[in-house]
């Protein structure tokens, strides 16, 4: 048995920091919170800035999935050129180790295909104490 929480939000840069403040909210500061808000800050941004979800009248989901012993943080976006995938930065790029963090926080990550774009998902260890 599981619990789901969503929320929609605009496809707007701000709107990466109301993503983190939504998880935040659910997770009451509990251990591992912190890495948790992380990822979905950091698929949160690939999405408005990768994907359509960034252009006028996008939006993206961020879903958590409560389990036995998993939390899983799934964002979906509206979609764009390609799938998400690690690559390698050079140490003069600003950006490109978003996915590299997030499997660093995470049991493990992956894609798959949505209903409107893509889902891009992190596994996490919960209510194990």
């Amino acid at each position: 048995m599981f619990t789901q929480w969503s929320r929609a939000f605009p496809g707007l840069p701000e709107q990466v920091a109301e993503a983190r403040h939504f998880v935040a909210a659910l997770l009451h500061g509990r251990s591992g919170a912190d890495d948790i808000q992380l990822v979905v800050g950091e698929l949160a941004a690939n999405a408005v800035k990768h994907t359509l979800s960034g252009k006028d009248g996008g939006w993206f989901l961020v879903t958590l999935y409560f389990g036995d012993g998993l939390l899983r943080i799934q964002v979906e976006d509206q979609g764009g050129n390609g799938i998400p995938t690690i690559r390698a930065a050079s140490c003069q790029e600003e950006g490109g180790r978003g996915l590299l963090l997030v499997a660093a926080c995470s049991k493990g990550w992956g894609t798959s295909a949505g209903a409107h774009g893509n889902l891009v998902w992190a596994d996490f260890a919960w209510g194990v104490e």
